[in-house]
């Protein structure tokens, strides 16, 4: 079943997250206050899918009125190639068409081979003709990336 993100499953969707080989998981934003403003700010947005009564895939989906985004976009590694991760980002994009945003970014590690793989096969382009910048504007969001 995919339906709505609510904060309500942010303990599934963490425990989820750390399973996940090469996952960041940033201190500030991914803590549960960080999401519940994430949530609120972009409402129905974010999908979690559930099999057996637990969250086994999840994104959380959100725009800045003239670009979609996806970050953390995963499925369980016992849950994958069952078309989840696809059916997932469809209920975002959905999302994001009935907000009128036109155009949606996602950011995914270069070393990220099953990810990069994954957004190929359902038909996204990687961007080369720009570059990514950063800036940093709380040194306390520190990211933590799983072994």
């Amino acid at each position: 079943m995919i339906r709505a993100m609510t904060i309500d499953d942010y303990d599934q969707v963490k425990a989820l997250w750390m399973t996940i080989h090469g996952f960041g998981i940033r201190s500030v934003d991914d803590s549960r206050e960080g999401i519940d403003m994430f949530l609120k700010r972009n409402p129905g947005m974010s999908v979690v899918a559930i099999e057996d009564d637990h969250v086994v895939g999840a994104i959380l989906c959100g725009h800045d009125g003239r670009r979609g985004c996806l970050y953390h976009v995963c499925v369980d590694e016992k849950y994958r190639r069952n078309g989840i991760g696809k059916d997932m980002v469809v209920f975002c994009m959905n999302a994001l068409k009935a907000e009128h945003i036109n155009k949606v970014s996602l950011i995914a590690f270069t070393r990220n081979d099953i990810g990069n793989a994954f957004w190929h096969c359902i038909g996204w382009n990687e961007r080369e003709d720009l570059n990514y910048y950063d800036f940093t504007l709380n040194e306390a969001n520190i990211t933590a990336f799983n072994s």
